[in-house]
């Protein structure tokens, strides 16, 4: 998501949807976003699993949901301060994010630890639909800053559950999608028969494409797959390649064996451990570029393309150094430490 976020800020000068950089950017843009939302669920489901496991109290409940819910907050609204319309950026102070989609998900996560795989299924599906049943309120016609702003409550919490950026329908998709991978752990044939449906489904969004004469994926517009507002194409193809590309780096290791590249991915290890203070930091940094940036031209082809890939790629050795020196100085140190009475 820092490489996205990056380029919405430094995007270079004359660079056309239809131009091949544009297209890797977006492809990219594309799947972080739902990885980052799945493997949060996943995350989230399998530490509810073990604490439900353990018989906790609804005391305990309240001492795990609470923390997460409040820092998640605290952090969508920090982001938005840090990337402000006011300063360059692209947020409200009070739009809701990907963060607050996270927060909802923590508060509801003991739920799905106590729903069947059948029925997450069927939410999941029922997901999967939601953008065509919404229709025209899931904001097709909403420009960028009229998604991230809301003029009252209701537009607020329109924002926040079908609308916004990342609204509860249809994102709460990757969160179920993410719990449904965790319980299929070791039922590797089960996923990849998912996988091959997947595959068909995005072989025919393709066709239709072709056949129908109109672009395969844009971030907005007339699209067989847009990202704002999330198409029910897209959450089939974005779900499929996460899935997909879970399944390869896992390899044999489910089975005794080893991931496919072994040890050799363990240097982006530190930087999943602190995936929410990156996700957070990288908007200071981009707050301070967008401010400078104010009014300036755009960069050209090269110094855009390097700005992003080094502020992109940065992230790894100081999450690396940072694990070496003041691993406990993070959000989710703070997490932890907020629980560590339990």
């Amino acid at each position: 998501m820092v490489e996205v976020h990056t380029a919405a800020i430094v995007p270079p000068q004359g660079i056309t949807v239809g131009h091949p950089a544009a297209f890797v950017a977006a492809a990219f843009g594309g799947m972080a976003a739902p990885m980052f939302v799945t493997i949060s669920g996943w995350g989230m489901y399998r530490s509810a699993s073990r604490r439900a496991e353990e018989g906790h109290t609804s005391d305990q409940w309240a001492r795990w949901i609470i923390p997460r819910v409040a820092l998640l907050c605290l952090c969508q609204l920090t982001v938005n301060v840090l990337l402000n319309v006011e300063r360059g950026g692209r947020f409200e102070w009070h739009t809701p994010g990907v963060l607050t989609l996270l927060a909802i998900s923590a508060a509801i996560c003991p739920i799905f630890v106590r729903t069947s795989k059948f029925l997450r299924s069927l939410m999941m599906i029922a997901l999967c639909a939601s953008p065509l049943i919404l229709g025209g309120n899931a904001g097709q016609d909403l420009s960028w800053f009229e998604r991230v702003d809301a003029a009252n409550v209701e537009d607020w919490f329109a924002r926040l559950l079908w609308n916004g950026t990342y609204p509860v329908l249809p994102w709460m998709f990757f969160v179920i999608l993410g719990t449904l991978l965790h319980d299929f752990t070791h039922e590797a044939r089960m996923r990849e028969r998912g996988i091959v449906l997947g595959v068909i489904a995005t072989s025919a969004t393709i066709v239709m494409s072709v056949t129908e004469d109109v672009d395969w994926a844009l971030t907005s517009g007339d699209a067989v797959l847009t990202f704002f507002p999330a198409s029910m194409p897209f959450l089939v193809v974005s779900g499929t390649v996460v899935a997909l590309l879970m399944r390869v780096l896992e390899g044999s290791e489910i089975s005794g064996g080893n991931p496919l590249m072994g040890s050799r991915l363990s240097f982006l290890e530190p930087a999943g451990r602190i995936s929410l203070s990156i996700y957070v930091a990288h908007f200071a940094v981009l707050g301070l570029v967008a401010l400078a940036m104010e009014g300036e031209p755009r960069m050209s082809l090269v110094p855009a393309f390097a700005v992003t890939i080094i502020h992109t790629a940065i992230w790894i050795p100081l999450a690396a150094l940072h694990e070496r020196t003041i691993p406990w100085f993070s959000l989710e140190g703070l997490l932890r430490a907020s629980q560590s009475s339990e």
